[in-house]
């Protein structure tokens, strides 16, 4: 059963964005570039920094051209930001990232409420992005959210999400994600979904972004490392959650996910210590009782904190 499992995986970094969109307590653009710093010390390489949304949804990246400008140059991280329209593309060129995140919906009902699309606008509009990011010579990672359902498992057909998935990959993008932005996803059906995916160009990668609404993240996570998948995207604490689907919780935490591949002997490069520490701090400055993910207080209890 575990023979297929890797060596070491990629995790991606989505807390920035997706972990703090839906917080109410605003963090200043200073304590923003502080904890993407401190995740790079803690050996994380690839961070989702922001979104170019338009601030009167989503406040907390009312900053985002701000954050981008104070990011620490450093030539072996890769920072991206996730747009869904094009007027987020062109901010995000003009904020100088390379790498963009483009997102639509399997849910024409997620798609109508998250992005004011039906799902053939949003597809339409997604081949716009994907050309204005192209011209802009961005390396373009190609979401699709609700891949795994919206309000239950079997609300949307999983051969929309393979026409879709089709759809991005004969674009061109350079990585595909599938979301399972309501965290509705089982273990199998994520197993049968993805076998079930085209085939991907050589060096065009699966990413999986997982939510842990049902306490079933990182069972998924195995899942899918045993379907060849060797990236995920995690959010520190398990902070995040679409505001726009009902009951909706936050991403498979980073220092879980990092604790769990570690004791199977799948390595990171990212320090689990260190990432507690962080998530406890974020804590604090979230003013929160507690965060979702759990290994930050079993490895950062509050009195270490400073």
């Amino acid at each position: 059963m575990f023979n297929s499992l890797p060596d070491s995986v990629e995790i991606i970094e989505v807390g920035p964005r997706d972990g703090l969109q839906r917080e109410e307590q605003l963090l200043s653009t200073a304590d923003k570039v502080a904890l993407i710093t401190a995740l790079l010390d803690a050996g994380l390489r690839r961070i989702q920094v922001t979104s170019f949304v338009h601030p009167r949804y989503v406040p907390q990246m009312a900053d985002a051209e701000e954050v981008c400008a104070q990011l620490p140059q450093r030539p072996e991280v890769i920072y991206s930001g996730l747009a869904l329209n094009l007027k987020g593309v062109e901010r995000a060129h003009k904020a100088g990232l390379t790498h963009i995140d483009l997102s639509l919906s399997a849910s024409d009902q997620h798609s109508r409420r998250n992005a004011n699309r039906t799902l053939p606008q949003a597809l339409h509009e997604f081949d716009d992005m994907f050309r204005l990011a192209r011209h802009h010579g961005m390396t373009i990672r190609g979401g699709i959210q609700c891949a795994f359902g919206f309000r239950t498992p079997d609300d949307v057909p999983p051969a929309t999400v393979l026409q879709l998935a089709g759809h991005l990959l004969q674009l061109g993008v350079d990585e595909l994600s599938l979301a399972d932005s309501a965290g509705l996803a089982n273990p199998r059906q994520l197993h049968t979904l993805l076998r079930q995916l085209p085939a991907l160009p050589p060096g065009t990668p699966l990413i999986l972004h997982l939510h842990d609404t049902r306490g079933l993240g990182l069972a998924n996570v195995l899942a899918a490392l045993q379907c060849g998948v060797r990236c995920f995207d995690t959010a520190l604490g398990g902070l995040g959650g679409c505001p726009f689907i009902p009951g909706a919780t936050g991403n498979i935490a980073t220092e879980d996910t990092v604790h769990m591949l570690h004791h199977m002997g799948i390595q990171t490069g990212v320090d689990l210590q260190a990432l507690a520490r962080i998530a406890r701090d974020l804590q604090t400055r979230l003013q929160k009782e507690q965060l979702p993910g759990k290994l930050y207080r079993l490895l950062a209890p509050a009195a270490e904190v400073r």
